[in-house]
């Protein structure tokens, strides 16, 4: 297989449950724990501004409400995303992914992009979230990872960045996963850590693909991992688990 030049311990989006998830603080606070790669959810804004965000709707993890994708970044940059984790993070605006790659570039730290589309925009994100990557890393040493669970999203990622490693998410092997990963050229599959056996590692790897896990919070889990061969452990337990050098 190539060479892999991200890290084994993966920052759930930024620092897990720890900080106000998908927010730079999040990742200061991951950083703090020692943790140089960080997973995060990225979507476009109404007026096609990639921002971080996991759900499609705002009300969870913002202080507005409806369907993030359907409003003007303007209007979104001005929400307060921490507030709802704790009074410590009140007023902690959303991130764009301008701000998380300059922060991610100008310390030396390396990224999983998940492209998490609006629904029915999986194509339009795939292709916006994958320029908007190529651009921001120009000439950067290792360029960030873009995953998707949407093999329509990476379809378009490829087709717009070639160039960018891309995995496919998984949370059950359907019908075709690995066939899919081949078609779309992927460098990883990121699955969910129970779908992990000896069988299915083997698979994966003799097909080429890096095997990647989430969302691993225990030690007796994440000891499992390890023991298969697997390359890169995604967790909430930034407190628990000191990551590799």
């Amino acid at each position: 297989m190539p060479d892999w030049p991200y890290p084994r311990w993966i920052a759930h989006r930024g620092a897990g449950k720890l900080a106000p998830e998908n927010t730079l603080a999040a990742f200061r606070l991951g950083a703090a724990h020692g943790y140089r790669m960080f997973e995060c959810d990225v979507k476009l804004s109404a007026d096609g501004v990639p921002f971080l965000m996991h759900d499609a709707t705002l009300a969870r993890t913002t202080s507005g409400q409806g369907t993030g994708g359907d409003q003007p970044w303007e209007a979104l940059s001005r929400l307060d995303a921490g507030g709802w984790h704790s009074r410590a993070y009140a007023g902690e605006p959303l991130a764009s992914l301008d701000n998380v790659a300059r922060y991610c570039q100008r310390n030396g730290y390396f990224l999983n992009i998940e492209i998490k589309p609006t629904p029915g925009l999986e194509a339009r994100t795939g292709t916006v979230v994958a320029n908007a990557a190529a651009r921001l890393w120009e000439g950067a040493a290792v360029p960030p990872l873009l995953t998707s669970f949407q093999p329509e999203a990476l379809e378009a990622a490829k087709a717009a960045q070639p160039q960018l490693p891309r995995g496919l998410l998984l949370d059950s092997l359907w019908m075709g996963w690995l066939e899919t990963a081949l078609t779309l050229d992927c460098a990883a599959l990121v699955c969910n850590q129970a779908l992990w056996d000896s069988s299915t590692v083997l698979q994966a790897q003799s097909a080429g693909f890096r095997c990647l896990s989430y969302t691993v919070n225990d030690e007796w889990a994440a000891q499992r991992l390890l023991d298969l061969g697997t390359d890169g452990i995604i967790t909430d337990r930034v407190d628990l688990f000191a990551p590799d050098a």
